[in-house]
């Protein structure tokens, strides 16, 4: 029998001009603000999803290769079109990723299933919208 989770809930409530407080329901809230000034517009907010979808997942990849991450910091660069509607035409991620003991080879590893595999953000996309990424380790 397969195991189906339930859909995931949010609530989003109007806080004036163009922002939006939203969150699961009787949980924490985050501000979204398409002007930018109090919170990531939305297009921002996609884009984080997806940055932190994948970072899970390498954390947890390389955590399961027992040598854990000691940081971890994404870039998520998304380039839209100019026209109406502005979608996202493809996203570059780079993992800025710290830990003794692991190597570049599990790093982009762990980062490939992420990205290709695991990430239900990601699968989430037009599957033709391009997501590159690239890995700095430690530093290097």
């Amino acid at each position: 029998m397969t195991d189906v989770r339930a859909d995931n809930r949010v609530a989003i409530q109007w806080a004036g001009e163009h922002r939006f407080d939203a969150g699961r329901p009787g949980g924490p809230q985050v501000r979204i603000d398409a002007s930018a000034q109090t919170g990531p517009g939305p297009v921002d907010a996609l884009l984080i999803g997806l940055g932190c979808c994948t970072g899970v997942d390498v954390v947890d990849i390389l955590a399961k290769r027992r040598t854990p991450v000691a940081k971890l910091g994404i870039e998520v660069q998304g380039e839209r079109r100019p026209e109406v509607p502005r979608k996202v035409m493809k996203a570059h991620l780079v993992f800025h990723i710290d830990g003794e003991g692991i190597e570049r080879e599990h790093a982009e590893r762990a980062v490939e299933l992420a990205v290709s595999k695991y990430c239900s953000v990601r699968d989430s996309l037009d599957p033709a919208t391009p997501v590159t990424w690239s890995v700095v380790l430690n530093g290097a």
